[in-house]
């Protein structure tokens, strides 16, 4: 069986407090990139094997799907002999959340194949204790999401264009989230929010990221000076700067002149976010 996990931008991401348990308070609006995807390819096998066409992800216990298939026997009792291989194409550290959709992905895929009975609610719940970002993506479409991330409202949110943009860097979230009270803002850079149909698109992250990496916020910038760029955010914890285009905005020649005024090696994807329900 082949599956594909597709990536999310965050549209606002709004921060409260620490909770007891160690999270944040986040108020946070989803939609997911269905034309960006990781490929999953799953077979029945004698034993459990998980390999990965990227070198960089690990393909231990530390994987999420890995622990996505483990924590899916504890809770059916059952042994999930499959070969799974992972075609990487949403790139690592970006703030698009590839991995938590990978395990959404493979978890929904182990009920399918397994037929144990979980329900939505159930997989919901094991999906929310793999991480944050996991629920979202057993959803098919825009979402608020609250909580840590586990609490989901749809949402209804027209499609757009949009260009992503990433480093040969990646963020890491634990130090995004670590660093964000005491962290500052840099001068000259916009952090408030920029209405887009009704909507305010804010990211409470960029200010520590961007003081940790200021090139970010120096992509930011030069994005919203660009004709044609309607708004443009950091996604999640980073390291992908997105900006949202007007109907005739070229993403390609838009990418292309990225690479020439900011960094020749910057990876690049162009094409519309999920639509409306």
């Amino acid at each position: 069986m082949k599956v594909e996990a597709p990536a999310k931008l965050n549209l606002s991401l709004r921060i409260a407090e620490k909770r007891p348990d160690g999270f944040h308070e986040l108020d946070t609006l989803m939609v997911p990139l269905p034309g960006l995807t990781d490929e999953l390819d799953v077979e029945g096998a004698e034993e459990f094997s998980f390999s990965c066409d990227d070198p960089a992800v690990p393909s231990d216990e530390s994987n999420l799907v890995v622990q996505a298939v483990r924590l899916f026997e504890q809770r059916t009792g059952r042994t999930c002999r499959y070969a799974i291989r992972l075609a990487k194409r949403i790139p690592s550290g970006a703030g698009l959340g590839g991995g938590s959709s990978d395990a959404a992905a493979i978890l929904a895929v182990m009920e399918i194949l397994e037929d144990t009975g979980l329900g939505r609610d159930d997989l919901h719940e094991l999906a929310a204790r793999l991480g944050s970002d996991v629920p979202f993506f057993l959803r098919q479409g825009a979402c608020r999401c609250r909580g840590r991330g586990e609490v989901l409202e749809d949402a209804s949110v027209e499609a757009f264009p949009v260009l992503l943009l990433k480093p040969g860097f990646g963020v890491s979230t634990p130090d995004a989230y670590g660093r964000w009270r005491e962290s500052r803002q840099l001068a000259g850079v916009r952090y408030d929010p920029q209405g887009l149909d009704g909507m305010d698109l804010v990211n409470d992250l960029e200010r520590p990221v961007f003081e940790k990496f200021p090139f970010l916020a120096e992509m930011k910038t030069w994005l919203l000076a660009q004709p044609g760029v309607r708004a443009a955010l950091m996604s999640g914890s980073g390291a992908t700067v997105f900006a949202v285009l007007a109907d005739d905005g070229d993403g390609e020649a838009l990418a292309e002149a990225a690479r020439r005024d900011l960094d020749p090696g910057l990876w690049s994807w162009t094409g519309e976010t999920g639509g409306a329900r």
